[in-house]
């Protein structure tokens, strides 16, 4: 049996039965800019979401979250620009949106997804929105510049678009998944400033759509941090066309199940890395890989403390081999390991070193260091020779830059 996953292009239009646009309506004040996207599905859809766990959280988030309880929807439409949180009239714009969209399309306001990303607090200007949708719908296609379309209108101070698809078997049938994200800043997931529309051809319910979404998204977006900070607007969600004809999926479990967690869990990480490499002023990807723990869920801890540490993000953009960093954030990640087991390495492309073992220094060519240290995609290896459970976590150094963006942030 074929379980080989292919990467291919096309975004949320690579499986059968999806069309996008996306355009500039008017939020934003560069009219080079689009702000407005839209995605909708040839027919109804099982549908799954996962959302931020900011007490403070966006309208749509709201909307979106009873939309989406029955486990079906048709469509997602994004705006960039505002966010449509913390103003007194969010829901009644968010819905006002998604019913506007609703009599355009012929489909029901329920089965609408609504997203928003942007500056938190302006009120809406939803009038622009509704007047822009019959232009968002008659840029309807299908086709790779339909997705990049649309990916291009939900960033925000995201320096490129994210797009990505895959190909797979699934009982003997071509099965694809595609998405679009966006995320650079305000990114500390469970989850962050940080928006993931995917979509697929593939069958499956809505029961196991949403287990596999909630444990891919456990070792992917929320193993992402840039900043700290947990935004009110996130949301990864998913539709699933069922237009392969495959044999539906409706358990979440057997060999099908599997082979299409694996492949959601290909696309979720290409997303979540992308997210990291493009945090506000970042030059660097780090990925941090915690081995030999005694489980999974405190290996997340330990590599996502090391992500998470300003310190050792400032040590990485200055490609300083300060390791100490790292045992210190290893240190207060609340979990219980044993120092003096630790082995430390750095990689890149330019080769590994060794910089601490058993939780002590070592010899270490500096200038060596620095040159691995000084490419743009920097592995962080921790062993910690206790177990056989292991975790990654993905993120970015800390530049000037990032200061620079959020001083000015509204402007």
């Amino acid at each position: 049996m074929d379980t080989a996953i292919k990467e291919i292009p096309g975004g949320v239009t690579a499986p059968a039965g999806f069309r996008a646009s996306g355009i500039h309506a008017g939020l934003r004040k560069n009219k080079s800019r689009r702000d407005l996207a839209l995605i909708v599905a040839d027919c109804r859809c099982a549908a799954a979401g996962v959302f931020t766990t900011n007490k403070v959280y966006a309208a749509p988030v709201g909307v979106t979250r009873e939309h989406i309880a029955d486990g079906y929807a048709q469509a997602i439409i994004c705006n960039s620009g505002n966010a449509n949180a913390c103003t007194v009239d969010g829901f009644e714009k968010a819905n006002l949106t998604c019913k506007a969209l609703s009599e355009h399309l012929g489909i029901k306001e329920e089965d609408i997804i609504v997203a928003s990303t942007g500056v938190i607090g302006l009120p809406l200007p939803v009038e622009i929105i509704i007047s822009a949708i019959p232009e968002l719908a008659e840029q309807l296609a299908y086709g790779e510049m339909a997705s990049y379309a649309a990916a291009n209108a939900i960033m925000t101070t995201d320096t490129r678009p994210k797009e990505f698809a895959c190909e797979f078997t699934l009982g003997g049938k071509k099965v694809k998944i595609g998405a679009i994200c966006k995320g650079s800043g305000m990114i500390e997931p469970n989850m962050a400033t940080m928006l993931g529309f995917i979509t697929t051809d593939a069958g499956i319910e809505p029961a196991p759509l949403r287990e596999a979404l909630r444990s891919v998204v456990a070792d992917t977006f929320n193993m992402v941090s840039v900043d700290g900070d947990t935004s009110t607007n996130d949301m990864v969600i998913i539709l699933a066309s069922g237009m392969a004809n495959n044999a539906a999926i409706t358990a979440p479990e057997g060999e099908d199940y599997e082979t299409f967690r694996a492949a959601l869990l290909q696309i979720c990480t290409n997303m979540a890395k992308a997210i990291a490499a493009d945090g506000e002023g970042a030059t660097k990807l780090l990925e941090c890989t915690v081995r030999n723990y005694y489980d999974k869920e405190g290996a997340k801890k330990l590599a996502k403390s090391v992500i998470k540490s300003p310190l050792v993000k400032t040590a990485m953009f200055g490609a300083d081999a300060n390791w100490g960093r790292i045992i210190c954030a290893l240190g207060y990640a609340g979990v219980e390991f044993d120092p003096y087991k630790v082995d430390l390495k750095f990689k890149s492309k330019a080769g590994e070193i060794d910089v601490c073992k058993n939780g002590c220094a070592i010899e270490v060519d500096e200038e060596k260091a620095k040159e691995i240290l000084s490419c743009d995609y920097i592995y962080i290896d921790v062993d910690c020779k206790c177990g056989k459970a292991s975790a990654t976590a993905w993120g970015c150094d800390l530049s000037y830059e990032y200061v620079r963006i959020n001083g000015d942030y509204r402007s």
